[in-house]
C-alpha cells in the first residue's frame, strides 16, 4: 500500500522593524531624521567608519547591548509556532536576533547582524560575538580590524538573490513591521508570483496595498491571531 505525506506549504515573510519595535528595541528612524540620535551619514557608511570608526562602533556596541537585553514577543514567538506545520522562512531587515532566539529555524538577515563581527579586509570571514563590543584594535585573523556585520547605506546587499529565491518558493506572503518603501529589500514580494495569500501587516491605518489582505495593528497582537488561523486550516 503507498501512503502520500501532505505537502508542507511554504511561507516567506518578509520583517521589518515594526515586529522587534514591541520588545522595545527602537524603530529605525524617527520622525526627525535622526536614528538613536545620530545622523545615518554619521554612524551607517562606509565614508562615517572611514571618518570616525570609534563613533560608529560606540553607536553599535550600544545597539548590540540593547538587542541582547531584549526579548522575543509574541509576534517572533507566534512566527516559530508556524513551523509545525509550514515550512517558513522569513527575511528580515533587522540586525537583532529575536527571531532565532523565539525558535524560528530558517532566519536570512538582509541587512547584517549585530552579533556578528567581520574583517575589514575579508567580509567572508565573520566571527560571533554575541553582546560583546568590538574596540579598535580587535582584528580578524589577516590582522585587519573588525567592524560590525552590517550592510550599510551605500553598500552591497549580497544576500538579496537568496532572498528572491525563497519568496519565489512561497505558497503564501507575509509581510510584518515594514513599510514596503526600503530598496532592495522592498523588491522582493515581486518575486512571490505563486503565493496565493498575500498578508501585510501594518500599524500604519493608511496603509494599503491591492496585492495584499491588510491587517492594521501591531506585530504583536496580530500575528498571534494570524498563526492561529493558519494553523488551525
Amino acid at each position: 500500500m503507498t501512503t502520500h505525506s501532505r505537502t508542507r506549504e511554504t511561507i516567506c515573510v518578509l520583517s521589518g522593524a515594526g515586529i522587534s519595535a514591541p520588545s522595545g528595541i527602537p524603530t529605525f528612524r524617527a520622525s526627525d531624521g535622526l536614528w538613536e540620535n545620530h545622523r545615518i551619514e554619521d554612524v551607517a557608511t562606509p565614508d562615517a567608519w572611514r571618518r570616525q570608526p570609534q563613533l560608529v562602533l560606540d553607536f553599535y556596541n550600544q545597539r548590540r547591548t540593547r538587542a541582547c537585553a531584549a526579548l522575543p514577543n509574541e509576534g517572533h514567538k507566534a512566527l516559530a509556532r508556524l513551523q509545525a506545520r509550514f515550512d517558513v522562512h522569513i527575511i528580515t531587515q533587522n540586525v537583532d536576533d529575536l527571531h532565532e532566539r523565539a525558535g524560528s529555524t530558517s532566519v536570512l538577515h538582509l541587512h547584517g547582524e549585530l552579533t556578528k563581527a567581520r574583517s575589514t579586509k575579508d567580509p567572508s570571514l565573520t566571527y560571533h560575538i554575541g553582546s560583546a563590543p568590538i574596540r579598535i584594535g580587535d582584528q580578524c585573523e589577516l590582522g585587519s580590524q573588525l567592524r560590525p556585520h552590517i550592510v550599510w547605506f551605500g553598500e552591497d546587499v549580497p544576500l538579496i538573490p537568496r532572498a528572491a529565491q525563497l519568496a519565489q518558493s512561497a505558497d503564501r506572503l507575509l509581510v510584518v513591521g515594514t513599510s514596503l518603501v526600503v530598496y532592495p529589500a522592498a523588491s522582493l514580494v515581486h518575486f512571490a508570483t505563486r503565493a496565493s495569500h498575500r498578508v501585510l501587516i501594518d500599524l500604519d491605518p493608511a496603509c494599503s496595498n491591492r496585492d495584499f489582505e491588510i491587517r492594521h495593528g501591531s506585530a504583536d497582537t496580530l500575528l498571534p491571531q494570524l498563526a492561529e488561523e493558519w494553523l488551525s486550516q
